[in-house]
């Protein structure tokens, strides 16, 4: 078999290393002289922005591509459901503090918040479960080529990144520059963590190789992310994918998917887009015995 052809021209790095051998002078030392792809300055001015953009989907998608990862499992939820010894802990904190301030409403009210965060803890078991699940039967089969991706935070994200550790599988983390919440949990496959500065270049990656998508309990980020997807699904912008929800005593408690029906929001079909689960096995059988 022939090999790459020999290449003419140096190249953009062996360029970019004999810049840097020029001598110094009012002219080399412009910033008008530095190379366009080394010069930061140049390529943060916000007239760059379609450039960066381009940089954004294109530099995930070669890694992606270069470690072979063809088809993902998305999973979504939310940075604050922790593991529930955590959400223990924090409870007796919380109720030692609130037992001596006792007139301290906001403090009832946390203790209230944190009761459900216990409650919902449940919620980072079966995420890790369900990725240690679906991890584990990839590695083994023929016909799957599942890898786990997520917003690669905490909580649930954590959570699934944690699991596919659990089946010592590679998983992947899209995060994204935040004032909080926003640094990659430590079971991320370090070659698979993404940093983004776009969320909608983000959203791309996480459904351009998605299989079927995964929702646990969260926050805005996370119904952001359920209701785009579902939008792009109704809108046939993407094929219908599975669309898997966790908890439906959680979900129809915060969001009133009948109503929308009722109002003629939405078609009633439209409900069937998406169905519960509550257990990472009832999970696992429709994702690996019923995704395509």
């Amino acid at each position: 078999m022939a090999g790459k052809p020999k290449i003419t021209f140096p190249t953009a790095k062996e360029d970019a290393r004999a810049a840097e051998l020029c001598p110094p002078s009012s002219q080399t030392l412009s910033p008008s002289y530095r190379l366009a792809y080394s010069d930061t300055d140049f390529l943060l001015r916000d007239e760059l922005r379609p450039v960066r953009l381009q940089l954004e989907l294109l530099k995930p998608e070669l890694i992606l591509s270069e470690h072979d990862i063809r088809q993902t499992i998305v999973i979504f939820g939310g940075a604050r459901i922790p593991e529930p010894e955590r959400a223990r802990q924090q409870l007796a904190d919380t109720e030692r503090d609130a037992a001596a301030n006792p007139s301290d409403k906001a403090l009832a009210r946390r203790v209230r918040i944190m009761r459900r965060l216990v409650a919902n803890s449940r919620y980072y078991e079966e995420a890790r479960r369900l990725s240690f699940l679906i991890s584990r039967a990839a590695k083994t089969s023929d016909r799957l080529n599942y890898t786990v991706v997520t917003g690669g935070g905490p909580g649930i994200m954590e959570a699934a990144n944690r699991g596919s550790r659990d089946a010592d599988a590679e998983s992947i983390g899209l995060n994204i520059v935040l004032p909080f919440e926003q640094k990659p949990n430590e079971y991320i496959t370090p070659e698979l963590c993404f940093q983004f500065h776009y969320f909608a270049i983000r959203k791309m990656h996480f459904l351009m190789r998605a299989k079927a998508l995964v929702i646990f309990p969260g926050g805005y980020g996370t119904l952001d992310e359920l209701f785009e997807t579902l939008t792009l699904v109704q809108t046939s912008k993407i094929k219908p994918i599975p669309i898997l929800v966790f908890g439906k005593e959680f979900w129809r408690s915060v969001v009133n998917f009948e109503a929308l029906v009722d109002e003629g929001a939405i078609s009633p079909e439209d409900i069937e887009l998406f169905h519960y689960v509550e257990t990472a096995e009832e999970a696992a059988r429709i994702l690996l015995e019923d995704t395509p």
